[in-house]
């Protein structure tokens, strides 16, 4: 699946090279279309082309680099989007989102036809039938997990759940509003069950996602924050934008109680600016930014494939639909207009 700046088109010409040292090649089973892949596309997220989409995936692993370990030829692989060092002060402090070599040096382990290189998108690219990562990017799971809700696991369950625990630290008992019930969002109300939170509210214009919010962890959906007052009259605890607009931010530090946190997870245009009343803050109150749910994926990953195991993490229910990748066009329709949780796409 490549975009070339224009126009996203499926080719049979591209080619991936062997792994080197340090590096894994993966047959992909099935990757889910997130929001972030659409973004290249209309640019909301700048990135070179031509590029192979997708960076939420799993599958087998087929061949690894001299050095790699942890994983042989016939595991199970589910893929993370972050490919850090593992040696710099923020890895060795257990913070691999904060790695300054894991994010903006996009590679180009794929060739096409006579066209030459093709960019990796995310250090990822899950949307072909083989891709290049590093190894600390591929992580085994249990071959009892099935791959296409596996592939889940590697973005959008690592961002919800993961700023729920990691991030926010919501505790038991504590109030969640969550803004925003697509993919990302429905992984946050599964975050805050897991946390113990008492009231989680959920909150989409769009009514057709009461019952998956609910079905996740929703104790209350509203289609409006307008009445988020009248469920938590002196605010929340915690309040996740999920969405990307400015104006949701904004009303997600009004809902907050004493001591409550805002948590950013939408992404909204590189240029955006928000604003809010700063003597809105005094009362303790936080803004936090979250990248990648401040995961550490070789010991995330492995936990919510446990935590699937055994009944508590929902990951089948995520995946609204199957496509081939064939119908890309109908899966970004269908991921624009709200009508499915998460898209994957078979190869």
């Amino acid at each position: 699946m490549v975009f070339d700046g224009k126009r996203v088109q499926v080719v049979e010409d591209l080619a991936v090279r062997e792994p080197g040292p340090g590096e894994v090649l993966v047959a992909i089973a099935g990757a889910g279309l997130c929001h972030s892949d659409l973004s290249v596309v209309d640019g909301t997220i700048p990135f070179p082309v031509p590029v192979v989409l997708g960076h939420e995936g799993a599958g087998v692993v087929e061949a690894v680099g001299a050095g790699v370990t942890h994983v042989a030829p016939g595991d199970h692989v589910a893929l993370s989007t972050l490919a850090n060092c593992g040696t710099c002060p923020e890895c060795d402090r257990g913070r691999p989102t904060m790695c300054r070599q894991a994010i903006g040096r996009p590679q180009k382990p794929f060739t096409r036809g006579t066209a030459g290189l093709v960019h990796q998108f995310a250090s990822n690219s899950a949307f072909a039938e083989r891709t290049i990562v590093k190894a600390v990017q591929a992580v085994p799971i249990p071959k009892d997990v099935p791959l296409e809700s596996a592939a889940l696991i590697g973005c959008g369950v690592l961002t919800g759940v993961g700023a729920v625990l990691n991030r926010a630290r919501v505790d038991r008992g504590d109030s969640v509003v969550v803004i925003g019930t697509g993919g990302i969002g429905l992984n946050v109300l599964q975050g805050a069950r897991l946390a113990g939170a008492l009231r989680i509210v959920a909150v989409d214009a769009n009514p057709a996602k009461e019952e998956a919010a609910r079905q996740f962890g929703a104790t209350d959906f509203l289609t409006s924050t307008e009445g988020v007052r009248d469920i938590l009259p002196t605010g929340a605890d915690h309040a996740f934008e999920c969405v990307g607009r400015v104006e949701l931010i904004r009303q997600a530090i009004d809902l907050l109680d004493r001591h409550g946190q805002a948590i950013l997870l939408g992404v909204p245009p590189a240029t955006a600016e928000a604003s809010f009343l700063v003597s809105s803050l005094y009362l303790d109150k936080s803004i936090l930014g979250c990248r990648y749910g401040s995961s550490r994926p070789q010991r995330d990953i492995a936990l919510y494939a446990g935590l699937y195991r055994q009944g508590r993490l929902l990951l089948d229910e995520l995946v609204t639909a199957v496509y081939p990748v064939e119908d890309f066009a109908k899966a970004r329709a269908d991921a624009e207009a709200g009508r499915v949780a998460r898209a994957v796409l078979t190869f």
